[in-house]
């Protein structure tokens, strides 16, 4: 009886507990239904994201920079081709498997080691025995370094410091085929993930290159490809290049970011391993010059293996850049320079032995286009004893010098402008000028240039006396007697003309597409009123080659100073690699500003510097035989400072008693289409190689300005109008 009883209870409870359970049941699937609900709906979109961001990777393959040409079309600068042996970090490769595929490497191509191994750090030595030896390197750390460091949050750095700093010194003197191996290792692990980077692109030879390209398969990662390199079409077997140092290096396929640059690169978007522009022209210009990279979506598997690969936007090189100069011309005042030691008496280590550079800077004076910037320099040989010439053209925008007499032109300008002296005004020049309490002024010529000079005549003479008086004007001290005080109001006086000279670009930058010019170098404010007389015949600051271009760039079109440049146009790259595309941008003509000077003013002085080469007493006379024989009239200044020689060539590091010689001129005279500057630093006598030179400079230009045209009326035949045409383009300061 119990028995039933107890039966029919427990069939009572049966429905109950599964009404429970059921319950349970149900509250478990609407809790996950309404987390699918959460994911999907809530959180799709992100987890979607999160996804494709997994799934697929944009790979950057850099691709050939951007070409230099001249001003006519001729490649300068251009980019040849290389095999290249690559490495490219897919999935989830751990270092042991970039190890074993360097080893691998290591023992089918001849890694320049030479190189490779003078960038190895002691930290890539310890890095790699760690690696090489992971047993021993776990013992180096202890149970009782472990505990000492177990509640440090930087318990792993600071284990893995102690573990490099009881490395044996002795284990890390590894053989040349481990530095092989380390080398390649090295250069694997300093790539960006997906990102090939240049194992070896120097001297790969035809069997390495057949080689990788048949056990691709068994050198995951491992890739070969057409590389580039710069090469300059005007270099010589010495290594030097026409324009050498004004275009600038590019950093090499292994050196990628220069360390410098780094961080503003990167935050442009480039590559760790990206070569780019790290001086001057091909630094000013990197963001034409670089190429558009190819942009790749690998898609990865779960293992992180790509299993395919997609191109979104193919690559290419970078736009091409015309340049102002013409090679040819550059060449001409390259050699030109070159020449020096045979021109008259400036011989390079013999009569002239601290004379050891020379530079000159040609400019369109109607557009500021330079049309050639050249700078020598002889450096000592340690090993034949002899002179080497190097490339110095960056010396005409980032050395300065004084230089002497061709600053009177803006001495008379400046006092002109503020009524300090008139045309009618004249004065002696005795060859010395005699105050109380101050040396005497001597002049260069100290029998003296004659009484009643005008100011036309001073420029001519290049008088130092009617320049200092001049200047005594222009402080307000007009009256001149000897052995009285000089008191002039130096400061005022040295306002007036620093504030003159800089609207023609002297003292202050020029604008140059170049960086790294220098503005010369200011003297501040002398002590002693002497010196502002010093400073009006240019003895005091000191200017660029490339400032003194503009400078007479801005008398000779009449007042404006225009900004030179050395980027002509950018061009869309051609399919033929040695010609020019169509043009994208033009670099039209800058005026920065124009002189405060009236044109009678300037015109009085365009006569005065005519005076110099072709009147009865002028300077230049007789120093201009090409230009005089040929036809093309020249107008300049020459120039003559003092200075002081601060170089290698003298043992006490500073030799006294030196010359700067200096020239700016412009020709034709009547319609000016280049000016120039000269600056031949350091001669101990007068040796007129600074008007050779320029002489020869503007022979060089005009011929080949004369061959141009010949040789376009023989290609194509042009009627009368259309040669009239040419004339007058010519005439405005075309080219």
């Amino acid at each position: 009886m119990k028995n039933k009883n107890k039966e029919k209870k427990e069939r009572k409870q049966l429905p109950w507990r599964l009404n429970v359970l059921f319950f349970i049941v149900f509250l478990l699937f609407s809790a996950l239904i309404l987390r699918l609900g959460i994911v999907q709906i809530v959180q799709g979109s992100q987890f979607t994201k999160q996804l494709n961001q997994t799934d697929e990777v944009t790979v950057n393959t850099s691709m050939p920079r951007g070409q230099i040409f001249d001003r006519n079309g001729n490649l300068i600068v251009g980019n040849k081709g290389l095999r290249a042996i690559t490495y490219t970090r897919k999935g989830n490769v751990q270092p042991q498997d970039m190890l074993n595929v360097a080893e691998k490497l290591a023992a089918i191509i001849n890694q320049d080691s030479t190189i490779d191994v003078k960038s190895i750090t002691l930290r890539d030595r310890q890095d790699f025995w760690i690696l090489k030896n992971p047993d021993a390197a776990k013992a180096l750390i202890t149970k009782a370094d472990m505990e000492k460091y177990k509640n440090n949050p930087n318990s792993n750095d600071l284990l893995y410091q102690l573990q490099l700093s009881r490395i044996p010194k002795s284990q890390l003197n590894f053989s040349k085929s481990d530095l092989d191996v380390l080398a390649i290792y090295r250069l694997m692990a300093a790539g960006t993930k997906l990102t090939p980077v240049i194992i070896k692109n120097q001297g790969v030879t035809d069997k390495e290159f057949a080689y990788i390209n048949e056990n691709l398969d068994k050198l995951p990662g491992v890739d070969t490809e057409i590389d580039w390199e710069r090469y300059n079409t005007f270099a010589t077997k010495n290594g030097q290049a026409l324009l050498n140092s004004i275009l600038g290096n590019v950093s090499t396929a292994k050196e990628g970011l220069p360390s410098d640059l780094a961080n503003y690169y990167l935050s442009q978007g480039y590559s760790r391993n990206d070569r780019v522009g790290k001086s001057y022209l091909e630094y000013e210009y990197e963001n034409v010059l670089q190429g558009k990279k190819e942009v790749v979506k690998d898609t990865p598997d779960t293992s992180g293996n790509v299993v395919g690969t997609q191109v979104i936007s193919p690559g290419q090189r970078g736009d091409d850049i015309q340049l102002t100069i013409d090679a040819k011309f550059q060449a001409a005042v390259e050699k030109i320079i070159e020449d020096l030691p045979n021109i008259e008496k400036a011989s390079i280590g013999g009569y002239q032995p601290y004379s050891d550079r020379a530079f000159v800077t040609a400019m369109n004076p109607n557009t500021g286009e330079i049309l050639a910037m050249a700078g020598k320099e002889w450096v000592k040989n340690k090993k034949t004893g002899g002179y080497d010439i190097q490339d110095y053209a960056l010396g005409n925008i980032n050395s300065a010098y004084p230089v002497g007499s061709v600053a009177k032109p803006a001495t008379l300008l400046t006092a002109y402008q503020v009524g300090a002296i008139n045309f009618n005004t004249r004065f002696n020049d005795d060859g010395y000028l005699k105050f109380a309490g101050t040396p005497m002024k001597k002049s260069w010529n100290v029998s003296g240039l004659g009484d009643g000079l005008t100011d036309l005549q001073a420029l001519a003479k290049s008088s130092n006396v009617y320049m200092w008086r001049v200047a005594m004007a222009v402080g307000g001290q007009k009256t001149y007697v000897p052995n009285m005080k000089l008191n002039i109001n130096k400061v005022d006086a040295m306002d007036k003309f620093r504030k003159y000279f800089s609207e023609f670009g002297l003292g202050v930058k020029t604008g140059i597409d170049l960086p790294g010019e220098s503005s010369g170098v200011n003297g501040g404010m002398p002590d002693q009123p002497g010196k502002v007389l010093d400073f009006a015949i240019g003895q005091f600051d000191t200017y660029t080659p490339l400032q003194l271009a503009q400078y007479i760039s801005t008398i000779a079109n009449g007042g404006y100073r225009m900004q030179p440049h050395i980027a002509k146009d950018i061009r869309t790259p051609s399919t033929d690699m040695t010609q020019l595309g169509p043009v994208s941008q033009d670099f039209e003509p800058t005026v920065l500003n124009q002189v405060d000077f009236s044109q009678q003013n300037i015109d009085h002085v365009k006569q005065g510097l005519i005076d110099v080469l072709h009147g009865p007493h002028g300077t230049g006379v007789g120093h201009f035989p090409l230009s005089d024989k040929y036809g093309y009239k020249v107008a300049g200044k020459t120039g003559t400072a003092q200075s002081v020689y601060v170089g290698e060539r003298s043992k006490s590091a500073v030799s006294n008693n030196m010359w700067n010689e200096t020239f700016i001129g412009y020709a034709p005279y009547d319609n000016p289409q280049i000016a120039i500057s000269v600056i031949v630093p350091y001669t101990n006598s007068e040796t007129h190689a600074n008007l050779t030179i320029a002489d020869r400079v503007f022979d060089a230009y005009f011929q080949l300005q004369k061959q141009e045209e010949n040789s376009q009326n023989a290609n194509d035949p042009a009627s009368e109008t259309q040669v009239a045409n040419v004339n007058q383009a010519k005439a405005a300061g075309g080219q």
